[in-house]
């Protein structure tokens, strides 16, 4: 390897670590404009009912190839995927047994599948089993709509959503079972 090589080398692996780092503002609140890779440890921020921001409409094509809209006037919890993604993967278990808990309580979940190839979000969530539907989100028209609440490339990202249509908590990272479901349980027991 030439020397050229090995410092081009160095100067690219400096570049992707440096472009690991997250740049959030206050408050824990990334930047609208951050489109770099962030890491997140799967701790779920739940925010004061005054400090909600709506959530977008979330709406597209299933998985199955069906078309979903995120219901209104249900928490609905999203959670943001792919096939590729080993803490994806790693947290699978946790969202589908949250989902089962949850479900009659009214709790909604769905799944924004990023960047990923159909087929094998497809094969993934047949091997899963998760019990609610995925929005096939190719292009990440879906979780740049959440931007300012989830770096675009913020995966595994989950999100709650409380019945007025409002983000209630975020967790960046793979969530943790209790974690979820006690966020999950706090939101759904807030007044109707």
């Amino acid at each position: 390897m030439s020397p050229f090589s090995r410092a081009l080398i160095v100067v690219c692996s400096a570049l992707v670590l440096t472009g690991c780092a997250a740049n959030v503002g206050g408050a824990g609140q990334p930047e609208s404009d951050d489109t770099r890779f962030v890491a997140g440890d799967g701790k779920v921020q739940v925010f004061d009912a005054g400090d909600r921001k709506p959530a977008p409409v979330v709406a597209g094509q299933t998985l199955e190839g069906a078309q979903t809209t995120m219901a209104k006037g249900k928490v609905t919890v999203i959670n943001f995927w792919a096939s590729w993604c080993a803490p994806c993967r790693a947290e699978g278990p946790t969202l589908k047994d949250v989902a089962a808990r949850t479900k009659a309580d009214g709790v909604d979940f769905l799944g924004i599948n990023f960047k990923d190839q159909k087929a094998a979000a497809t094969a993934y969530d047949a091997q899963l089993t998760p019990g609610y539907p995925s929005i096939h989100d190719q292009s990440g028209k879906v979780l740049l709509g959440f931007s300012g609440t989830v770096p675009p490339a913020a995966i595994p990202s989950t999100l709650i959503i409380d019945r007025e249509g409002r983000i209630a908590a975020r967790a960046l990272g793979a969530v943790k079972y209790q974690a979820l479901l006690d966020a999950v349980t706090k939101v759904s027991s807030e007044s109707r």
